[in-house]
């Protein structure tokens, strides 16, 4: 159920955005234990000129926000890190090239379906 936004610059992807995605989405499966089928994940590519980056990070920078249910435990966030620092490695991604930022919020500031998450089957434990 997490939202998940990637922002990059534009170009270096080229013809794998598809393959991105999916590699992002095993990264949160394996590391928020979330079921394969839940996916929620937007590409995001920028101009050099209207995404700056550190100075000494590479072309494939990257910022991978998630908005996810607050509860997760820190080894499930250790958990989904890792993954995704080795899942973006597959694609020249270096560790120091890439963020991850997590914004939590309870589950009745979620609406799924019509009603706060908080009250709804999610399907799946968010305290991992």
């Amino acid at each position: 159920m997490p939202a998940t936004r990637i922002d990059t610059r534009r170009g270096w992807i080229a013809d794998r955005r598809t393959p991105l995605l999916e590699a992002v989405q095993r990264a949160l499966v394996a590391g928020l234990r979330i079921p394969p089928g839940d996916r929620s994940i937007v590409l995001a590519e920028h101009d050099a000129d209207a995404f700056r980056v550190p100075e000494d990070c590479g072309e494939a920078f990257m910022v991978v926000e998630i908005a996810l249910i607050s509860g997760r435990s820190l080894d499930a966030k250790r958990r989904l890190y890792g993954a995704m620092a080795e899942e973006m490695a597959r694609f020249g991604v270096a560790a120091s090239d890439l963020r991850v930022i997590l914004r939590e919020s309870p589950a009745e500031n979620w609406g799924v379906r019509g009603q706060p998450a908080s009250e709804i089957d999610l399907g799946f434990e968010v305290n991992v």
